[in-house]
């Protein structure tokens, strides 16, 4: 049997039925094809939120998973603990001699109840990840190669074999 797989609403409307009519969570689980944990979750999730056999004829399926997974682990967008300035830190990692340690370091001098230094690094590539690596250039108007100027740092002679050389 597959473990903690998700349910549709119409298996949790039939699970709900089943204990309902008293058939064990093992017994539900066979039935649905799921295993006796993940109904075991499902029904404590909806004894949680209330709900028992029958539902209300105007419960719908996004009404339903919303009471019954409304609040399942942490709000989206929220965490728990005081996070750092990615963007500077991720500026600061650009200089000499700073690496991921020494400012995990730096974090954690400040905010002693932060992250660890495992998942303060999987907090910050997952930041890095969303950095777009395109390079924005402003460059005024009638200037077209204005913003090549940096690209030619030194200059390559081409000797030709009649003793000509001239620049690439």
């Amino acid at each position: 049997m597959p473990a903690k797989r998700e349910l549709t609403m119409r298996q949790i409307r039939q699970m709900l039925r089943l204990a309902r009519d008293g058939v064990s969570a093992r017994e539900i689980g066979r039935t649905l094809g799921v295993a006796r944990s993940t109904i075991q979750d499902n029904l404590k999730r909806a004894s949680t939120a209330g709900l028992a056999w029958p539902l209300a004829g105007d419960l719908t399926d996004a009404v339903l998973e919303q009471r019954l997974f409304a609040h399942a682990g942490v709000r989206r967008g929220f965490r728990r603990r005081r996070e750092p300035d990615w963007a500077s830190l991720a500026c600061e990692l650009k200089r000499p001699g700073v690496n991921l340690m020494v400012l995990w370091e730096e974090y954690r001098a400040v905010h002693p109840e932060g992250y660890g230094y495992s998942r303060f690094c999987d907090l910050f590539r997952e930041f890095d990840r969303r950095l777009s690596p395109t390079m924005r250039q402003d460059h005024p108007a009638g200037d077209p190669a204005g913003h090549f100027k940096f690209l030619r740092v030194w200059s390559v002679k081409f000797l030709h074999p009649r003793g000509r050389t001239r620049d690439c």
